[in-house]
């Protein structure tokens, strides 16, 4: 399997800070997290008792999207930003029951995620890792060049990962970030985008609040619906279902009830495609 540019040294898994990722998996129901992973999640419950709840809802999310995006609409090659541990049906598994030959790029620079991807994956010539961080646009189209075909459609997947990411005044601007790699892909290319929105300013604050504290500011911010629907800007939205709760996005089941629905938070976006 290719692993694109990596660091000389890499630094160490830390054990003593939440990371977002092990979170994750905890929240999934994994096995790949540590004591301060579960205290942040027990945290974060007391705050936001949907939480678990909207993990497994992005993660469905997820697979559904992705093998629509394969099997529906043609889509061969995946470049995955924030990939997160493997655990079960990943990207790539998804999407080479459609076509073993489909690509996937999963880039991550959590040295957990790293370690477990190249144990699971090395045999898979089809799957690219990249130690990088998803900002790094002109490094991951470098590591990418001989391996995508940049002339052919490609779905850029941002699921469940930009509230990790701070807002800032520069190019590492979440948004900004968007833009740049919009204008990178080519022609009849996906734009897939989801992260936590609350309606609550007081949900918005304090697990901001707590999230920053706990990482160490490895954090962004919980947004609002309006600004995830910016990060669309000059695209076209595939509209039905347009931008929504995750679960309402093309279920495979009967989505729940308004009154059985989570209240304090959730996961909402949609997919774009981008065109000249």
């Amino acid at each position: 399997m290719p692993y694109g540019e990596k660091p000389q040294t890499r630094p160490p898994i830390d054990t003593t800070t939440p990371s977002v990722a092990r979170m994750y998996e905890y929240l999934l129901g994994g096995s790949q997290h540590y004591e301060v992973d579960r205290k942040a999640c027990a945290d974060l419950l007391r705050i936001a008792p949907s939480t678990q709840q909207l993990a497994r809802n992005n993660r469905d999310f997820l697979r559904r999207v992705v093998r629509i995006l394969a099997r529906d609409m043609g889509v061969r090659q995946f470049l995955d930003h924030g990939s997160g541990l493997p655990t079960l049906d990943n990207v790539h598994e998804v999407v080479q029951r459609v076509s073993s030959d489909n690509k996937v790029v999963y880039i991550d620079n959590d040295p957990m995620v790293l370690a477990h991807g190249r144990t699971q994956l090395h045999e898979n010539k089809n799957v690219m890792v990249i130690d990088q961080d998803m900002r790094e646009t002109q490094k991951i189209r470098d590591a990418t060049d001989a391996f995508l075909d940049w002339s052919r459609p490609i779905a850029a997947l941002f699921v469940s990962v930009l509230h990790c990411l701070p807002d800032t005044d520069d190019e590492r601007d979440p948004a900004e970030l968007i833009k740049r790699v919009a204008a990178e892909l080519p022609d009849g290319s996906y734009m897939v985008i989801c992260q936590l929105v609350s309606d609550d300013t007081a949900v918005r604050d304090r697990v901001t609040h707590l999230m920053d504290e706990a990482t160490h500011g490895r954090w962004g911010r919980v947004r609002e619906r309006h600004e995830v629907r910016q990060y669309f800007d000059g695209m076209t939205i595939i509209d039905p279902p347009g931008l929504v709760d995750v679960t309402d996005w093309y279920p495979d089941n009967e989505p729940p009830p308004t009154h059985l629905r989570p209240t304090d938070w959730v996961e909402w976006g949609g997919v774009a495609r981008i065109e000249a």
